[in-house]
């Protein structure tokens, strides 16, 4: 019985930390498009004035789209295994996000085949089409983005499982979705400024921007996060009902509870 209860644990931890570790790195490798919130639900453009003269609407990047499953299965990771657990999968994240731009870095700077440009010199309308150059520009992201991007999501790891258990220290079992929402909005509130401030005033040389923009643009993220957080919240629930049902009621809660107590050690 003692092997199946760890067998079942140990696939509930590979399986978050395969979907943690799959966003993250999918959000990082579609982060390089920016897209316009409104069109894409038909809406009018916002046309919001924040501490500057200039007109901010919700253009984000696409891994907007799916850092909030990232920060869902890291208040999962963190109800089932702890602090520890959430510190392992978020490390070899980070690892793996480093290791990929670094493939990517390769693949952009090895020499293209004649035969790849050739079959590929035209678009859909029959136009001159250099698909090395646009394979360079898609893939291709700057060190500054990078940097500041890690250097994000890591602190925004560590302060999410910090508020995580410091709300669970007060309110007990009771709660999951003050603790899980409550820990994503500070740690994503942090994570939209400090990205902006490495990437866009610190690192940027002759072209960082202004405060006043650091805070327009990081406030803009900030709603978007802030509004996609709250209507997922329901999904902590459904993933928390699957997961109790695969490792049984009892057994779930003595692993919540020791999650909370010891971490994951396995």
């Amino acid at each position: 019985m003692k092997t199946t209860i760890e067998q079942k644990k140990t696939n509930l931890f590979i399986i978050l930390a395969g979907i943690f570790i799959t966003n993250a790195i999918l959000a990082e490798m579609i982060g390089v498009k920016i897209f316009s919130l409104e069109k894409t639900l038909g809406l009018e453009a916002a046309q919001i004035n924040l501490f500057t003269d200039f007109k901010l609407d919700f253009n984000l990047t696409a891994g907007a789209l799916i850092w909030p499953i990232v920060f869902i299965s890291t208040d999962i990771i963190n109800e089932y295994f702890g602090k520890k657990g959430v510190r392992k999968v978020t490390f070899l994240a980070i690892g793996l996000i480093a290791y990929s731009f670094f493939i990517l870095y390769m693949s952009t700077n090895i020499a293209p085949s004649d035969y790849w440009l050739k079959v590929n010199n035209t678009d859909a309308n029959g136009q001159p089409f250099n698909i090395d150059y646009a394979f360079q520009r898609i893939f291709s992201q700057g060190q500054a983005i990078i940097v500041a991007s890690l250097t994000a999501f890591l602190i925004g790891q560590l302060l999410d499982v910090y508020v995580f258990h410091a709300i669970r220290s007060s309110t007990g079992e009771k709660w999951l979705w003050l603790r899980a929402t409550g820990s994503t909005l500070v740690s994503q509130l942090i994570d939209s400024f400090v990205v902006l401030f490495i990437a866009f005033y610190l690192l940027a040389g002759n072209n960082k921007w202004s405060i006043e923009q650091l805070l327009s643009i990081g406030i803009i993220n900030y709603i978007y996060k802030f509004t996609t957080a709250l209507l997922l919240t329901p999904l902590l629930y459904v993933a928390h009902h699957f997961i109790d049902n695969y490792l049984g009621g009892k057994v779930s809660s003595e692993i919540i509870e020791d999650a909370n107590t010891k971490g994951y050690q396995d």
